[in-house]
């Protein structure tokens, strides 16, 4: 299948520029990026898609068992790339799509210039026996993925506002909750439990492309020690912790997500 109808590709900005990929994170779509992407497109090549199941992607290219890791979703990012002839890629990932990034980065270092991290997290669970906080225990999850698979909109409902974080700020819990709406019910649940099952610890010491981990002051889903954590385990990478709450700065707070971008990846035109 055409990775660029899989998806819903959309290509915008400065043909000629260095492309950068935009990754949206679990129950969003392209959309969510709308207030930073479009800062860039007067010199880069800007590229946003959706992950299978979300948005305007074809359902129908949806397999179980090709999705069944994070694997999977790396795959759709290389092909994308592929099919649009992409080399030094920029790529933002955002929540589970910093990692599938990363994974991609991993088998195709070649083919990236720089990852930008937004509130990444390697292991959502915590695991005392390493002395590792990922900001939930085991209960926590397995509550979280019983909610969401019996109720997805009752659960989208009450958790965006949760995971915006800005609650004088009601219209972002709103969109959020209305992204999730665009995500269908099943494969959200499959991708839920993708996402908070995943334990990619070792895979950050494999990462060899330049890393920026954009971390809030205050979120709930990845504490500030999970990006000062996942920084400190991919070798050439800068943690950058924005002064904005909640999960998704690239609505709360675009100007300075952008800025923060902007002037990571102004580093290379400078070296």
């Amino acid at each position: 299948m055409n990775p660029i109808d899989r998806n819903h590709v959309r290509v915008t900005g400065n043909p000629a520029g260095q492309p950068m990929m935009f990754a949206h994170g679990f129950g969003c779509d392209q959309n969510m990026w709308r207030l930073v992407a479009p800062v860039f497109e007067s010199a880069y090549s800007v590229i946003c898609f959706d992950h299978v199941g979300a948005g305007n992607s074809d359902i129908n290219a949806y397999d179980s068992a090709r999705y069944s890791s994070l694997d999977g979703y790396a795959t759709d990012v290389l092909e994308i790339c592929a099919a649009l002839d992409l080399t030094d890629v920029i790529f933002i990932g955002h929540s589970v799509s910093s990692i599938i990034g990363a994974l991609a980065a991993i088998r195709e270092p070649t083919q990236f210039a720089k990852l930008v991290m937004v509130g990444p997290s390697a292991r959502y669970i915590d695991d005392p026996a390493a002395q590792y906080i990922g900001g939930f225990s085991v209960t926590d999850i397995d509550e979280l993925l019983a909610s969401l698979a019996s109720n997805y909109l009752g659960w989208s409902a009450a958790m965006a506002p949760v995971i915006i974080g800005n609650p004088d700020r009601p219209e972002l819990g709103h969109e959020l909750t209305e992204s999730f709406c665009r995500t269908d019910p099943d494969i959200a649940a499959d991708f839920a439990q993708v996402t908070f099952l995943s334990d990619n610890r070792d895979d950050l010491r494999k990462v060899t492309t330049p890393t920026l981990v954009l971390q809030c002051k205050s979120d709930v889903i990845a504490p500030v020690c999970v990006g000062e954590y996942v920084a400190e385990k991919i070798p050439n990478s800068k943690l950058v912790i924005l002064d904005a709450t909640g999960h998704c700065p690239h609505l709360s707070a675009p100007h300075d997500t952008a800025a923060a971008i902007a002037e990571f990846i102004g580093e290379r035109s400078s070296n």
